[in-house]
């Protein structure tokens, strides 16, 4: 994969080490898989507004761009 090819490079790095797919878009449990972690974790991040929803139709979806805003806000802050 080419740089010119990764429009979201954090996202898309994640789903090659765990060999899953670029979707369009992804709901709590799908960023769970990603992430390694309870869909109760993702949803955690969702209640504190680290990571924001769409208003689509059926449960909460997020878009890559959503998911790629939440890696790029995620660094761990120094002690």
């Amino acid at each position: 994969m080419s740089n010119s090819d990764m429009t979201f490079p954090l996202l898309q790095q994640i789903l090659a080490i765990k060999n899953l797919p670029l979707q369009p878009t992804y709901t709590i449990r799908n960023i769970a898989v990603i992430f390694g972690v309870s869909p109760r974790a993702i949803q955690n991040r969702v209640a504190s507004g680290q990571l924001v929803p769409r208003d689509l139709p059926g449960r909460a979806k997020f878009l890559n761009q959503d998911v790629e805003d939440f890696l790029r806000a995620s660094r761990k802050r120094a002690a």
